[in-house]
């Protein structure tokens, strides 16, 4: 029955050349600011990179992709030396759009990889062909990466394969090190990270037949984990911490004066708590509520803290970061009593998605990080399957306005609906009933 489907590797030939007709698509001001990240790791010291501010976008990611943006800093200068100087501010030469390209479909070899072990290690292949396809042509990437640029396959990828290890007790401490290791990439994604730690705590350092309350600890399977956390945290942070660097670091990557929402409003709970406010206006003078004049014009635009309310409560990050943990408790608990990969698959997708609803400044974007997890384990069950397909539609289509040119119209769309229509047609059939 596998052999009727395309292999992961097969498709992603097919889907690279898709990609680089793509090259001269529009692209956002994502793309000037991986070129500014590529330009000061390359011309500046490491002391000064989370210093330089030349250009408005800052560098705000963890040291590790920093690094990263180095190492491709030390290819980029035999294709374009004019795109890493500093100075040259919205440098877009041919050389320079097709070199950043190419890196993001390099490094999606990553996701490639990682989607590979999750069928290799799979029982049902069919089922496991359908979900490694289904993420690996995502029109979620396809949109925020090869066309708005960034590099989330590559990173979507590391965590694939952390999850893919964490199916085997022999890699538990590698499929640990591993997410480690993509935080200190992107800091997004400790949006997820209770769920690593009650599944590591449970199933690695006390064990999958420990009883409550009665567990047992492996203490040596807890040091091995301690350091090695430890260790990756210091290869990213430790020169920062060394030069006492540690305060402007934690500032960029923590900006919370940019304010509650992001300029392209993710479709969670504080676009609809803002709608509200905002209907609200027309409503005071017949309702008898106070209405704060000078917020009636405020918008958000995701670069300052501008977003204000009216009529209902301010928002501050600590109701965001309480709101987020009290959803995500009653799934983590579940988890700590019942540590199986399923269930931890599981814990990743609602950690994502309580964070998407109720985050602080939740890019769009995000919404990537319910639906990929969550494609690993639709098919296991037809309930799953069912919630699975309103997520996905609205979820690709709510990113649909990172690409606002006509030219794109088009490609968004059409590639949209084949996704839905190919991928929603085979999840339904391969679906337990």
């Amino acid at each position: 029955m596998s052999d009727l489907y395309p292999t992961v590797a097969q498709c992603a030939v097919v889907a690279t050349a898709l990609k680089v007709l793509l090259f001269p698509a529009y692209k956002s001001t994502d793309f000037e600011v991986h070129r500014n990240w590529l330009a000061l790791t390359h011309s500046l010291p490491i002391k000064d990179w989370y210093y330089e501010k030349t250009s408005e976008w800052t560098l705000d990611y963890p040291p590790f992709f920093a690094y990263f943006e180095w190492l491709m800093s030390q290819a980029a200068v035999y294709f374009e030396p004019a795109l890493l100087q500093v100075k040259n501010l919205n440098y877009d030469s041919w050389q320079t759009v097709y070199f950043q390209r190419a890196t993001v479909i390099l490094t999606e070899l990553v996701l490639v990889y990682a989607l590979h072990l999750y069928v290799k290690g799979s029982k049902n292949k069919a089922t496991s062909h359908a979900a490694a396809l289904s993420v690996l042509l995502s029109p979620g990437l396809l949109i925020i990466d090869h066309i708005h640029f960034q590099y989330n396959g590559f990173m979507y990828g590391l965590l694939v394969l952390s999850l893919v290890l964490a199916r085997n007790n022999s890699t538990l401490l590698l499929s640990g090190l591993s997410f480690a290791v993509l935080l200190c990439f992107k800091h997004i994604y400790m949006y997820i990270a209770p769920a690593y730690f009650a599944f590591l705590l449970r199933a690695y350092c006390l064990g999958e037949r420990s009883t409550f309350p009665y567990f047992n600890i492996r203490l040596f399977n807890c040091i091995k984990l301690g350091v090695g956390i430890i260790s990756v945290f210091a290869a990213a942070f430790g020169p920062f911490a060394a030069w006492g660097q540690l305060e402007p670091v934690f500032r960029r990557l923590f900006p919370f004066s940019r304010g509650l929402c992001h300029a392209y409003w993710a479709p969670n709970m504080w676009a609809l708590y803002s709608f509200t406010d905002r209907l609200l206006i027309y409503l005071a003078p017949y309702l008898g509520l106070d209405v704060d004049r000078e917020a009636i014009n405020s918008v958000t635009r995701g670069l300052v803290g501008d977003t204000s309310f009216a009529v209902l409560p301010e928002v501050v990050p600590l109701v965001c970061f309480l709101l987020t943990l009290g959803f995500q408790i009653p799934f983590l608990i579940r988890l700590l009593f019942r540590p199986t990969w399923e269930t931890f698959i599981g814990a990743v997708t609602l950690c994502g998605y309580a964070s998407f609803l109720f985050g602080w400044h939740v890019h769009e974007k995000a919404i990537l990080l319910v639906i990929i997890p969550f494609s690993l384990v639709a098919l296991r069950d037809r309930r799953y399957f069912s919630a699975f397909k309103p997520l996905a539609v609205a979820g690709h289509v709510s990113l649909f306005p990172l690409l606002f040119t006509p030219a794109e119209f088009p490609i968004k769309t059409v590639y949209t609906i084949m996704w839905l229509v190919a991928f929603l047609m085979a999840f339904d059939r391969l679906a337990p009933a």
